[in-house]
């Protein structure tokens, strides 16, 4: 006999036992009627891809973390490090098939090799949602909407949407002169939160020399409101630079709209967010819970104009960004906010021994016309033991049908909370009763 495998799960990864799943698809179901509330339709793409397709514009360090190999046709395959990249592969494949403006949420697993921290996992769900095909303030504007929508349903409490345009700061870098060390400079402000204000300016000083960094970590420090901080930077840009008065002008499109729709108090300009990711060229976007900072973003994205110029001809602008579903379900738990998942089944019909299993089950499926959940217990076993299983799974009721009279009633129905038994003489009391308590007319 060979020897047993120990049963282990690879570092960064993880199982989901019944009640977090639970909790994650409660949380998912919530976040596809946000999506769906503003236009956006679902699509999937494969988790496989061909390397050359990820690694095209993600940026350095993100493709030091792809997990990459050859496949058994020895082709060079890599699993998704994002949602983006892909959808910018689909678009271009598929562009002719679709509508522009094309609205989109993508809810699916990705992986990075990188190191793991509380609620960051080598492998994790995003949430995705995007337009593409207009570079409007409109778009922009939606996304911070759509962030801040989530957010409320999902019961997070306070957040702050930062914002920033990644033109703005390019083009500062240009009055700086320091163009050329743009991408280096992106990237090491990027990592402020993480740094720290000292380290980051040890940083910048190797890089573009002390005055030039001076300068940069005035630039990044915000004002004491959204429009002051936008004149600061109008004014550290010059004048007659048409790119950087564009971007100026996007952000007080998106922050209008955003007082218009009751949100701005959420919205906060922050130059120091530029967002890792060399793809981003326009607003970007990270989120945070007010009561838990330290967790990091929470919900991130920006504005990605020229990421299907990989791929294809067309002009393809985009915006979009991605909630990290596992993230935040650390932060809920941290926070003691996390829920439990919606309860199903609902019932559980027992197996007294004396009916006959085909009425038990006959029984359910009735109930289930009338979208009620239900599970049969599959042979017969102590009351006391059935009904313990159905508290460790969360079902509230066992219905108790002595013998096969139960297909027309009475029909005892036993709540498993307040230890009490009510009986319904016919199956419509019953469903009626159900019913309420599934739409929330009944107290249990």
């Amino acid at each position: 006999m060979s020897a047993k495998i120990e049963p282990r799960v690879l570092k960064g990864f993880r199982d989901y036992l019944p009640e977090a799943e639970a909790a994650r698809a409660s949380l998912i179901r919530k976040l596809e009627a946000t999506f769906r509330s503003f236009g956006f339709v679902p699509i999937d793409t494969p988790a496989l891809e061909y390397a050359e397709i990820l690694l095209g514009k993600g940026g350095g360090e993100t493709d030091k973390q792809v997990y990459r190999f050859k496949d058994k046709g020895d082709r060079d395959v890599a699993l998704r490090f994002d949602l983006t990249v892909p959808f910018a592969r689909f678009m271009a494949e598929h562009v002719e098939e679709l509508y522009l403006p094309f609205r989109r949420y993508h809810i699916a697993k990705v992986w990075r090799g990188e190191n793991t921290q509380r609620g960051r996992y080598r492998e994790f769900m995003q949430c995705d949602f995007d337009v593409v095909g207009t570079d409007s303030a409109s778009a922009d504007a939606d996304t911070v909407l759509v962030i801040a929508a989530a957010m409320k349903a999902l019961e997070v409490g306070e957040v702050k949407i930062r914002i920033n345009h990644r033109a703005i700061f390019n083009r500062f870098l240009v009055a700086l002169g320091k163009e050329e060390k743009t991408g280096e400079v992106l990237h090491i402000v990027d990592k402020l939160e993480k740094l720290g204000k000292a380290e980051t300016m040890a940083l910048l000083k190797a890089e573009v020399g002390s005055e030039a960094a001076s300068a940069i970590i005035c630039f990044i420090e915000p004002e004491a409101d959204f429009l002051a901080t936008l004149e600061k930077l109008r004014s550290s840009c010059k004048a007659d630079d048409a790119e950087a008065t564009s971007a100026i002008k996007r952000l007080e499109d998106v922050y209008e709209i955003a007082r218009a729709t009751g949100c701005a108090d959420s919205i906060f300009l922050d130059p120091s967010i530029t967002r890792g990711l060399d793809y981003y060229t326009g607003i970007v976007f990270e989120t945070s819970l007010v009561d838990m900072p330290e967790i990091g973003s929470v919900c991130s994205g920006g504005r990605y104009n020229e990421l299907a110029s990989l791929y294809t001809t067309r002009l393809l602008p985009g915006v979009g960004a991605a909630i990290g579903l596992d993230r935040l379900l650390a932060a809920l738990d941290a926070l003691g906010k996390s829920k439990p998942g919606i309860t199903d089944p609902m019932v559980l019909v027992a197996n007294l021994g004396t009916a006959p299993l085909r009425d038990l089950h006959a029984l359910a499926s009735r109930l289930r016309e009338r979208l009620v959940s239900v599970e049969v217990f599959p042979e017969f076993k102590k009351l006391m033991a059935q009904y313990s299983y159905a508290e460790k799974k969360g079902i509230p009721y066992a219905l108790l049908i002595e013998d096969s009279s139960g297909a027309e009633g009475p029909f005892p129905l036993r709540g498993l909370k307040n230890r009490t038994t009510q009986t319904f003489a016919s199956f419509g009391e019953l469903a009626c009763f159900l019913d309420g308590i599934r739409e929330g007319r009944t107290r249990e």
